[in-house]
């Protein structure tokens, strides 16, 4: 079967993620609300499409790339009268599991089948295609895209049935809000005993401490460059879909809901067009102790 690509988003990462399949060989459709976005993947070798419809007129699989719940039941909603019967619908987006699970089942009805795909990492991982992606939904279609999901990703893993790639990046972004709040107060603690940043950092890659997030965001820390890789905003909805997924499952997670603090913060401050990294910040707010 011969492969027509439809991609839908290139925002931050849905850009680099579209370059890449086009760089592949794909013969690839590509749509987004900002048309200088369209056209920039267009003069790359993409096929600009003036609405989603047409991304659906013409394409085999349509890869959905968009922020929040509603933003991807919008784009489920223009898709579905304009579907051939056998479309493969893989979204990428980070979504409530449940709500994803509704979509599903309208996509089926039309006679299509929609897989969820979430990825982990940043930009630096999109644009080289070095992404780690998390897929939930029926295994032979899995199968069928590996070779596609391969132009964006090397760390591919399936999870199970529809859903599960969903709950899996829920899991993982509340594990990296966890760890960040605790490089977080770690960095205040060390800034207040007066170390060296740069110390801090080698000396933590030693020991049982070293992790991915202050490896990878050390040195923008210490450069205080909050260049969005991966918005505040974002990371706040996601932990805002862990609260609601871990109420759902009657579940209470008390670093979880701290980390959700930092971030309601945050974004009462206006730090939503920043880094993730910026909850720094807000750390250093609710750690300074009042006068007594």
């Amino acid at each position: 079967m011969e492969f027509k690509i439809g991609f839908i988003g290139l925002g931050i990462m849905g850009e680099s993620m579209a370059e890449n399949i086009i760089k592949n060989g794909y013969e690839t459709y590509v749509y987004d609300i900002n048309q200088e976005q369209v056209d920039k993947l267009a003069a790359l070798g993409g096929n600009p499409c003036g609405s989603i419809a047409e991304v659906a007129e013409n394409a085999t699989h349509v890869i959905i790339m968009v922020p929040s719940n509603p933003h991807v039941r919008d784009v489920i909603g223009q898709l579905l009268p304009a579907m051939k019967p056998g479309t493969i619908v893989i979204d990428m987006s980070t979504i409530s599991p449940i709500v994803s699970l509704d979509l599903a089942t309208q996509v089926k009805a039309r006679g299509c089948i929609m897989i969820d795909a979430p990825v982990v990492k940043s930009k630096a991982a999109a644009l080289s295609g070095d992404l780690g992606i998390l897929v939930g939904g029926d295994e032979e279609v899995y199968e069928q895209v590996i070779p596609l999901l391969q132009c964006m990703g090397k760390n591919i893993i399936y999870m199970g049935s529809n859903g599960s790639g969903l709950f899996m990046k829920l899991c993982h972004n509340m594990l990296v809000g966890e760890i960040q709040n605790g490089v977080n107060e770690m960095l205040v603690l060390a800034k207040n005993a007066g170390l060296s940043f740069a110390d801090v950092v080698t000396a933590v890659s030693y020991g049982g401490g070293q992790n991915f997030y202050l490896d990878s965001k050390g040195a923008s820390l210490k450069d205080e460059d909050f260049t969005p890789k991966f918005p505040f905003e974002h990371m706040y909805k996601d932990m805002n879909l862990v609260r609601d997924i871990s109420s759902e499952l009657g579940l209470d997670l008390p670093g979880a809901k701290h980390v959700l603090d930092v971030y309601e913060k945050g974004m009462a401050e206006g730090l939503n067009g920043e880094d993730f990294s910026a909850s720094i910040k807000i750390v250093e707010e609710m750690t300074k102790k009042e006068d007594t």
